[in-house]
């Protein structure tokens, strides 16, 4: 009987390849065969091997490649057939990036799978903006939400966000109007401070603040895309003149 293939679900972390895990680069620069997100930086695939064979599952808001069901039968194919499959995804694997999921097709068709975190996209913005997601004297609950999900007009968002709260919003660029103005009507103040920070822990990083009505004109005027998170609460705002300055410095 055929051995299966492993499949390994790595998290690429934010983009920056420096903050790969050890075991995460190691799988890239050793696989025959990379299954990744659109997300993942290039960086980051050009440490695949020369005779790597990469597959891109890029998704959009728009247009999808592969739905996800294909791509749960892609690695189930190839495993079957008894190739190790590096799936590779942007953040960490289990931080709305479906790798439950691919998990669970896998488990189904009795094929290993090994799970190797990464930073996941939040913890990688908020370090490379420097902007803290807990503060003694601001936050100390930290909530994580998907802005492009089904049925966002009807859920409740009340108590996500607010005093001692802060709230971290994954795919929010193209929803933007109705984030805010849902998080208003849930009784959030409209002059509650957000960062929108913009291809983090990369060269092209962008870190936007502005007032929650603000938020669609900031996105519209600055011309935002993915990937970028939205960030909402007092700590996007701290007056910390040496946080700012390192920063700068950071990036210059």
């Amino acid at each position: 009987m055929k051995r299966s293939g492993t499949v390994y679900l790595v998290g690429a972390g934010p983009g920056d390849p420096d903050l790969l895990t050890l075991r995460a680069a190691r799988l890239v620069e050793q696989a025959g065969l990379i299954v990744h997100d659109g997300l993942v930086d290039p960086a980051i695939l050009a440490m695949a091997r020369p005779d790597a064979e990469l597959v891109s599952v890029a998704k959009s808001r728009a247009r999808h490649t592969l739905p996800q069901d294909e791509i749960n039968a892609l690695l189930v194919r190839e495993a079957l057939a008894g190739r190790d499959v590096v799936r590779l995804k942007g953040g960490d694997p289990l931080v709305f990036g479906r790798g439950g999921e691919e998990a669970e097709a896998c488990h189904a068709a009795r094929i290993p799978v090994e799970i190797v975190p990464g930073i996941s996209a939040a913890m990688g913005a908020a370090a490379a903006a420097q902007i803290p997601l807990t503060h003694r004297e601001d936050a100390s609950i930290v909530s994580f939400v998907a802005g492009q999900c089904k049925g966002l007009a009807e859920q409740d968002w009340a108590g996500l966000a607010g005093k001692g709260r802060t709230l971290v919003i994954y795919m929010g660029v193209k929803t933007a109007p109705m984030i805010a103005e849902k998080l208003m009507e849930d009784g959030l103040s409209p002059e509650t401070p957000v960062a929108l920070i913009e291809n983090a822990a990369r060269p092209a990083m962008r870190v936007l603040r502005g007032p929650l009505a603000g938020l669609p004109q900031l996105v519209e005027q600055h011309r935002v895309k993915s990937p970028a998170l939205i960030v909402i609460g007092s700590v996007t705002a701290r007056d910390d003149a040496a946080l700012k300055q390192m920063a700068l410095e950071a990036h210059e």
